[in-house]
């Protein structure tokens, strides 16, 4: 790679150069949450809540998105307004997307795997979010399958989250995971959660109690160079938690309309998101942030105790 070339398009904030440079924890965030995970101002009030998060735990934000064709890893409160004020009119930005949005100097919000090869790049190895993409359901015919998963398997970045998004297909995208060699972790719990919920049936491949042990085992990876990532999947609190059937059934009933409608590839999560969020009366939106301002807190943890292992 060429680090002067790299330069002229990574743009990574004072802070966070500062505190990789002085070995301190640093956490990633990213910035799909802002545009399209929920409506201004509340994503804009959530994406800020979610940094003092990180910093109440002791480390350090490093949101990140693609302002102007820079691609940013630690964006400021005017930006993290900027892309809330725009909303569904940023593109959502995945790996294809990150070589035209820096060459056409646009802007774009960055899903988990455009913000796991950011993060990667800028040195951060702790990352944050709701729920990552996975297999969809009809994949076996549609081929409808997130790049969420293919990073996983190709970019040292570990990643905390609510399980994989329960309009998915939760058994193929651990099938899809194991295939890749991607090891995913319940921490505290022996099962995979189901975003709004902390069930799923599917089991894990190991369980870790602590951030310790999940640093451990990231550095552990590291020190023998084994490439791609790791997952991390962390139970939704029990206080907000979602009634499973209620949920489900709102998951059939988007996802009946989404077919009918035609709603296809980066389009369809956004789609059935809101629609569940209708269908459940906001409620679902509610669980949205308390599991991603759970996610940050033990993320922080775990970039704690890994810089304690530099």
């Amino acid at each position: 790679m060429n680090t002067s070339n790299l330069r002229k398009y990574l743009d990574v904030s004072e802070e966070v150069q500062k505190a990789l440079a002085e070995g301190r924890p640093v956490v990633a965030l990213e910035s799909t949450i802002i545009s399209h995970g929920m409506p201004y101002p509340q994503n804009v009030e959530t994406a800020l809540n979610v940094e003092k998060v990180v910093r109440d735990n002791g480390a350090v934000p490093a949101t990140i998105a693609i302002i102007g064709g820079k691609l940013k890893v630690g964006i400021s409160k005017e930006e993290i307004d900027h892309l809330g004020r725009k909303g569904l009119n940023v593109i959502k930005a995945s790996r294809r997307d990150i070589p035209v949005l820096a060459a056409k100097g646009e802007d774009g919000a960055t899903t988990v795997a455009a913000t796991m090869i950011l993060a990667n790049l800028a040195g951060v190895k702790i990352f944050a979010t709701g729920g990552v993409g996975g297999v969809h359901r009809g994949a076996e015919t549609t081929m409808d399958i997130s790049a969420d998963l293919e990073e996983l398997a190709e970019t040292p970045v570990m990643v905390v989250c609510a399980g994989a998004k329960s309009i998915l297909d939760l058994g193929l995208t651990l099938e899809y995971l194991e295939t890749k060699g991607v090891t995913v972790f319940g921490y505290q719990s022996e099962e995979l959660p189901a975003f709004y919920t902390r069930k799923s049936g599917f089991k894990v491949d190991y369980r870790m109690d602590t951030p310790k042990e999940l640093a451990d085992v990231y550095k552990a990876k590291e020190d023998l160079g084994l490439r791609g990532g790791m997952l991390v999947t962390n139970p939704i609190p029990e206080e907000y938690s979602m009634d499973p059937d209620m949920i489900n059934k709102s998951i059939d009933e988007a996802i009946e309309e989404a077919n009918r409608l035609g709603i296809k590839g980066k389009d369809t999560t956004p789609y059935l998101l809101d629609k569940i969020q209708k269908i459940t009366g906001g409620s679902s939106l509610a669980a949205n942030i308390q599991l991603v301002y759970n996610n940050a807190k033990l993320a922080s943890q775990i970039a704690c105790e890994l810089s304690k292992l530099k």
